[in-house]
């Protein structure tokens, strides 16, 4: 296939795509699937409102500045223009690797686009039905973009193919149509993010802000569709399946409507990478069941698939880099029961068990890729005998021990402390959101105390 080819066969596939994303009705959407889409949208909230939480990301509003608008900063307590809210809530969703993922789309769909979506329904004070219908072609787009596109090897995912997920989103609530849903979705594809996955394992926050610059894009995208110069050209051919990597176009329009990848995703109940879950779970359970009560551990093999293998780091410096450690998260779920928000990734005894813990590549564990993330544990103790546990998928997994409304309340409650009534107000806006006359006011609750700062 020539380039041109290439091109216009991803011009066709797009505007299949726009065509689906703007006609998109929530009333022909099946129960379950909306249902699911509240529990993410309560998940994203949640999270958030955690990464607001934290100390730098109160400095960012502070020198960010943008007085007035009518979107939230989520947990930030003010309203900023739909601008700001997309670009900082979507770089706080994301600080904390707490988010929803998907790991057929091979990242998060979610984290894409929602934060962009709700900055412009609640500036534009739109429907709950048209709100929860652009959530979802958000959700959609973006997780058939992360099937179709395989990176090159370095590239990480956030910023890049999810961008398109975003514009489709916009659009619909903009109520564009067919051909400029498809031009703004286009667009979006040619404004990737091209990030390193070397800058995340190193700790450096630049790999938040690409989540930023993905909702920020991809708003951008939609808003230049609806002034009428975005063009629908294969622009995702050049961008996403040249320049970073190479795009299956089948894959962009497979099981439109009838297949709805929100239902697949997972929820996360540690702070650290995916792919460290299934090895934190699986010493988590020997924990649990005494395996590891006052014995002396002198080292743990984890044996993972081809794409975790590489978080092999025994050091780190600040807390997104021990969040890309295996051995980190492994050692803090040995010795401490955990790996939440707050561990304390500066404690020695940790810093030491993690020097001895080996990460390895198993051929088994990779061939059930996509559909598992397996990983097998074997803690080896002093007197020379050792305990073996095996995890298919991480807790959370819509196939493995799958979170529900009461799962996520107690996790979030958990994370929000000082926060005690943040968390019911997102469960009545992620229940009720779907059935709103018009959404603004109730985003804007998620901000905080009447739109002040909550801590500063």
């Amino acid at each position: 296939m020539t380039t041109g080819e290439h091109e216009n066969a991803a011009a066709a596939a797009t505007a299949r795509l726009g065509a689906w994303a703007s006609g998109l009705d929530l009333a022909a959407v099946p129960a379950a699937v909306v249902e699911r889409l509240s529990l993410v949208l309560l998940d994203v909230a949640g999270v958030t409102a955690v990464g607001a939480s934290l100390p730098e990301h109160r400095a960012l509003r502070e020198v960010w500045g943008a007085p007035g608008g009518r979107s939230p900063l989520i947990g930030g307590g003010r309203l900023v223009p739909a601008d700001t809210a997309a670009r900082l809530n979507g770089t706080a969703l994301v600080a904390l690797e707490l988010d929803e993922g998907n790991k057929y789309a091979k990242g998060h769909p979610a984290a894409h686009g929602f934060p962009a979506v709700l900055a412009l329904a609640a500036e534009l004070d739109g429907t709950g039905p048209d709100t929860a219908a652009a959530l979802l072609a958000a959700y959609e787009v973006a997780a058939r973009f992360g099937r179709a596109v395989r990176l090159r090897p370095g590239a990480h995912p956030h910023g890049s193919w999810g961008v398109p997920g975003a514009a489709a989103g916009c659009a619909r609530l903009l109520g564009l149509g067919p051909g400029e849903t498809a031009a703004a979705i286009d667009t979006a594809a040619g404004m990737p993010i091209a990030g390193h996955f070397g800058s995340a394992t190193a700790g450096n926050p630049v790999r938040d802000a690409w989540m930023g610059a993905s909702n920020a894009n991809g708003l951008a995208a939609a808003r230049m569709a609806a002034a009428g110069m975005a063009r629908n050209t294969g622009t995702a051919a050049l961008s996403l399946g040249t320049l970073l990597g190479e795009i299956d176009l089948a894959e962009l329009t497979s099981g439109l409507g009838t297949r709805w990848d929100v239902t697949r995703g997972y929820f996360k109940r540690h702070a650290s990478c995916s792919f460290t879950h299934p090895a934190a779970d699986a010493v988590l359970a020997l924990r649990a069941g005494g395996a590891l009560d006052g014995r002396e551990i002198a080292g743990i093999l984890v044996e993972t698939h081809a794409l975790g293998a590489g978080l092999t780091a025994v050091e780190w410096d600040n807390r997104l880099s021990a969040m890309f450690s295996t051995p980190f998260a492994v050692a803090s779920a040995a010795l401490t029961g955990e790996v939440g928000p707050r561990s304390d990734h500066g404690r020695a005894d940790v810093a030491d068990l993690a020097r001895r813990v080996r990460v390895a590549a198993a051929g088994d564990l990779t061939a059930r890729l996509p559909d598992e993330r397996a990983a097998r544990v074997t803690v080896e103790f002093a007197g020379g005998d050792a305990a073996v546990r095996e995890v298919p998928n991480p807790v959370g997994d819509a196939d493995h021990h799958p979170f529900g409304e009461d799962d996520l309340i107690g996790l979030l409650e958990g994370w929000l402390p000082e926060r005690p009534g943040f968390v019911g107000t997102a469960v009545r806006v992620a229940r009720e959101l779907p059935g709103m006359e018009r959404v603004g006011a109730a985003l804007r609750t998620l901000a905080g105390t009447e739109g002040k700062e909550q801590s500063r």
